[in-house]
């Protein structure tokens, strides 16, 4: 073999297997992946399970792999676990090795259906005497044998699956003591024995195994641009269409495909080759948007923005805040941006338009955080450890949590829920409060109640800046916005067709949409005669239950008297109510102010406000009786 360079995860692993302080890994991650292994000058690439065998245990004398679904197999030293077999055979009466041919060849008795269990229970304790008999052999030098064995149990998550201890006194607490054993037994460590178990994500692991120090725990790391760029070269070499089809270098092809792993580039780059398809820049992220959705299942879901903070109304120093920072993202000055945003105000405000136009002027991916938790133990946690790792691999990206209150959990857990919430909230603080995600990973929350985000989230260090958003109350703000909301639904109307709002309240710009709705609304229907269902059953055409005669449409009012999209609106704004709940809207708006951490995103008249006033208005608001 000549000099082989390994990726920085298996590399560490050895390390560890060679200082003899740890003889159980658990693989976790990228682990469905391909893996490079380059030789020399020679690059290939090579599954897990194929680079465990032909690269990291090469100089093993046995490399046996076990799962439920095809039972144990051998990679290497077939021989020497036939052999085994075969005592077995004779001291205790099974017939493991009794296949036909096993005598001329093992490697196809041990291929054979059903010579071998593959129940885990049956599986474990053989291996597991085998393991003991290698142990017996490395005390005796002289003994036969061999003398170096790994063992790889893969989907290890369906042999000892998270769950409580209550659940775990039938087999798979059996299986789970001795997985454990393989760990602890000092016997074990210091026998050239390694044991891997490989599983996607680490928390659908039983915590006696994650929390174990006797284990080493080795995360797979997603490939970055430069690993991407290499596996398309060696992938592309044979495909002499692709230069053709490809409307971007490799490098850039690279960098657009960074999130992916190397057997969804596989997937997408072929797709287009093999059917013709030109790579563009726009097919690219179609396809890297749908991938990345079907690997999360649902829970991440990509927001393309094509706006900018100008299609924002209002809030004026929000924007040249965000504005800055945007810049900042753009120029890569890190350590001069914050880790987090918390956009707060009244429902109607406006906060998740903001959230998009301010994507869309930075020029970097944002996903939304959907629904993740599951009824299942272990598995509400697992999906967040698989988002976790598709948003590491996206490079620079925003992650907007929507309705914060309801999606990031308590510091003490909530009722009833078996201390998941509790779980999640502190799965999610250790996430937000990783430096070295700063300006790589943007945590953007948007919520109306921020008193019910755990302070903790809230803090500096997470989510740095409050950004606290009003409806207008001036009636050049409500003008602009009004503007702005019939830009929204496209419609035809010049600012001096926009009637003055009577009222001196504040008026969101849900409301003022509602009203621009309704406008159109009545408008499409004095244009366009309006055609009944036919009559109900048992009622006659023409009768009296109030329903046209089938067939007949309702016949639009004269030409001379059709109104102007422009008065109709104005008839719409006289009678229009603002929303009836204001003391909850007053509330939400303090809520916004004491969360508030920079006076210029205040307007003046919460400006002046102490912390105390605050507090008071709260408390009246809360416990008045509203």
């Amino acid at each position: 073999m000549g000099k082989v360079t390994l990726p920085d995860w298996a590399q560490g692993m050895r390390e560890i297997f060679r200082a003899e302080t740890v003889s159980q890994f658990i693989l976790h991650g990228n682990v469905n992946d391909l893996v490079p292994h380059r030789e020399d000058d020679a690059l290939r690439f090579l599954t897990l399970g194929d680079y465990l065998s032909e690269v990291l245990f090469q100089p093993f004398d046995v490399v046996l792999f076990y799962d439920r679904g095809r039972g144990i197999r051998l990679a290497r030293g077939a021989d020497h676990f036939h052999a085994f077999l075969q005592v077995m055979d004779k001291y205790h009466g099974s017939r493991y090795a009794s296949d036909a041919a096993a005598g001329r060849n093992p490697d196809r008795a041990l291929d054979s259906p059903g010579l071998l269990p593959r129940a885990p229970a049956q599986a474990l304790e053989l291996i597991d005497r085998f393991l003991n008999g290698v142990v017996a052999a490395s005390r005796n030098p002289k003994a036969a044998g061999p003398r170096k064995v790994a063992v790889v149990i893969q989907f290890a998550h369906f042999i000892v699956p998270r769950g409580e201890s209550l659940y775990l006194s039938g087999e798979i607490g059996a299986n789970l003591i001795k997985i454990r054993n393989w760990a602890e037994d000092p016997a074990i460590l210091g026998a050239n024995v390694a044991t891997v178990l490989v599983s996607e994500n680490l928390l659908d692991l039983s915590a006696y195994l994650t929390d174990s120090p006797a284990s080493g725990k080795i995360q797979v790391p997603m490939p970055g641009a430069e690993e991407i760029r290499d596996y398309v070269v060696k992938l592309v070499a044979g495909e002499p269409d692709f230069a053709a089809l490809c409307e971007v270098d490799v490098p850039t092809l690279a960098a657009k495909l960074v999130g992916l792993n190397r057997v969804q580039v596989r997937n997408l780059v072929l797709r287009a080759v093999r059917n013709r398809e030109t790579l563009t820049l726009k097919y690219l992220t179609r396809l890297k948007k749908e991938t990345i959705e079907k690997e999360s299942m649902g829970r991440l879901e990509f927001v393309e923005s094509r706006r900018t903070l100008d299609d924002v109304a209002g809030h004026h120093e929000a924007k040249r805040w965000l504005r800055e920072d945007a810049q900042l993202i753009r120029r890569n000055v890190a350590n001069a941006l914050p880790m987090g945003y918390l956009i707060t105000g009244r429902i109607g405000t406006g906060k998740t338009w903001l959230v998009e136009c301010f994507a869309g002027e930075c020029g970097i991916p944002m996903v939304e955080l959907k629904n993740f938790r599951e009824k299942w133990v272990g598995a509400t946690e697992g999906n967040l450890e698989k988002i976790f790792t598709i948003l590491h691999a996206l490079g620079q990206v925003m992650v907007f949590v929507d309705e914060a209150d309801q999606a990031t959990g308590r510091r003490g857990g909530g009722e009833g829920d078996s201390g998941l919430s509790g779980r999640v909230y502190g799965m999610l603080a250790k996430e937000m409060a990783d430096t070295a995600n700063r300006g790589r990973i943007f945590w953007i929350f948007a919520t109306s109640r921020p008193d019910m985000v755990e302070v903790d989230l809230k803090r500096q260090g997470r989510l740095d800046v409050h950004i606290p958003l009003f409806p207008p109350v001036d009636t050049s703000d409500k003008r602009e916005l009004f503007l702005a909301m019939a830009r929204k639904l496209r419609l035809d109307l010049r600012p001096e067709d926009l009637p003055e709002l009577a009222s001196d309240q504040p008026v969101s710009g849900n409301e003022l949409e509602g009203l621009l709705v309704r406008t159109v609304r009545r408008h499409a229907l004095q244009s366009s005669p309006v055609v009944p269902p036919a009559s109900s059953p048992g009622v006659p055409p023409g009768s009296s239950s109030g329903v046209p005669p089938e067939g007949k449409p309702i016949a639009p009012p004269p030409a001379g008297s059709m109104k102007s999209l422009a008065e109709i609106l104005r008839d719409e704004v006289a009678g229009f109510r603002p929303s009836a709940h204001t003391a909850r809207l007053e509330m939400m708006d303090l809520l916004a102010v004491k969360e508030c951490t920079d006076d210029r995103f205040l307007p003046p008249r919460f400006r002046e406000l102490s912390p105390e006033e605050i507090d008071r208005r709260l408390a009246a608001l809360t416990f008045g009786g509203r």
